[in-house]
């Protein structure tokens, strides 16, 4: 802890991370009148899609739990089918937590952007971060974007980086993607898209209301608002493990990019039809123009590769249209965009969802993790004293 604490100093007015506060009592102090949240229970809520990450997600809480934002903060931590022991970690957080901390469990994997329409689903504050469980994002930086966001009265914040600490792979893909979004999304020029980004309540109003299973946050951000700015923060190198990102994931990210918010793919399909079609006018054209000159037009190899060329344009075309078509029919039928298994922290008491697990359970929890933060050893003694 002592390590993290170095790397990610508490902020000037921040209360130390092992002050004994319930997370009602420091709701309360916000909530009394110090800051007007416009009718929202707290400033700011901090949605973290949690996958892979037992060994960090606990360290992200504890540094975010000592940040005191303007009107307050909630964090919504959301397992999104994590296969190692983060559902345990995170149940074992919420037992002792010095903010307001709910606890959303996916029934499976359903992906990234939909375990963060599952968290902006029980946002209650009146601006909304999202940010991954790895610690590449300094907690800090938080309140560095949110008082951007709400002091420049902007929609929405996005972070850029100076320098990224990913792989190299990872930097390409991100700024293939960002290439891809310039030309299929309404976006401002340049604007990089990072899932490390602020928006208000009523940006988060209207991107929840799509409820197709494909989200793509960011071109459901573009088809919100125009009102967008951006800010420099800093990127660390990954403290545990490696990035949850495969080259299948990227793929099919790129997808619901390309087909649930543009029709484009189509067009350049349209595209490359004329064009087959204008190289097959010369070819015949070329064609005659060798018969009526008394040579021997060219033969089978020639064919072969016409045929070939404008089969694997017309496979092309089809493939594109299918995965249009495949999209749709998927949507219509009712594939979900996420199933919640489990709710536990504010958002359950307000909407009467599953209670919070006994005592017992979440020590038993936080020996399995088996380090010491504040909020496992809370668990331990509540356990301890059932």
């Amino acid at each position: 802890m002592a390590e993290l604490q170095q790397m990610h100093p508490p902020p000037q007015g921040a209360r130390p991370i092992d002050a004994a506060v319930s997370w009602q009592e420091a709701l309360g102090h916000h909530a009394g009148g110090e800051h007007d949240n416009g009718g929202h229970a707290v400033g700011l809520s901090i949605v973290v899609p949690v996958y892979r990450g037992a060994a960090t997600v606990g360290r992200l809480v504890e540094v975010l739990s000592a940040l005191r934002p303007a009107g307050g903060l909630e964090i919504i931590l959301v397992n999104d089918g994590s296969p190692d022991n983060s559902g345990e970690v995170c149940r074992a957080l919420t037992a002792g937590a010095t903010v307001p901390l709910t606890y959303l469990e996916h029934a499976r994997n359903f992906g990234e952007h939909n375990a963060v329409m599952t968290g902006l689903r029980h946002a209650r504050g009146a601006f909304v971060i999202t940010m991954d469980d790895d610690l590449q994002n300094p907690p800090e930086e938080v309140l560095k974007l949110y008082d951007h966001a709400r002091l420049g009265n902007w929609d929405v914040v996005y972070t850029r980086y100076a320098e990224k600490k990913h792989e190299g792979w990872r930097n390409i893909g991100s700024r293939f993607a960002n290439r891809v979004a310039d030309m299929l999304l309404d976006k401002p020029k340049g604007l990089y898209l990072s899932s490390f980004r602020c928006m208000s309540a009523m940006v988060v109003r209207g991107v929840t209301r799509y409820s197709g299973p494909y989200p793509y946050v960011d071109g459901l951000i573009m088809q919100v608002t125009q009102r967008i700015d951006s800010v420099e923060v800093l990127h660390l190198a990954r403290m545990e493990g490696q990035s949850n990102y495969t080259v299948a994931r990227l793929v099919r990210l790129w997808l619901n990019l390309a087909t649930n918010f543009s029709v484009l793919p189509l067009r350049l399909a349209i595209l490359a039809g004329a064009a087959m079609g204008v190289l097959g006018l010369l070819g015949a054209a070329l064609v005659v123009a060798e018969a009526a000159t008394g040579s021997t037009p060219s033969g089978w190899a020639s064919v072969m590769t016409v045929i070939l060329l404008l089969s694997g344009v017309q496979f092309l075309i089809l493939g594109v249209m299918g995965e249009y078509v495949g999209r749709a029919f998927l949507s219509a039928n009712g594939k979900p965009q996420g199933v919640v298994r489990q709710v536990i922290g504010p958002a359950a008491e307000e909407i009467g969802a599953a209670p919070a697990p006994r005592p017992g359970e979440v020590a038993a929890a936080a020996e399995l993790r088996g380090d010491a933060t504040p909020a496992a050893a809370a668990g331990r003694r509540v356990g301890a004293l059932s």
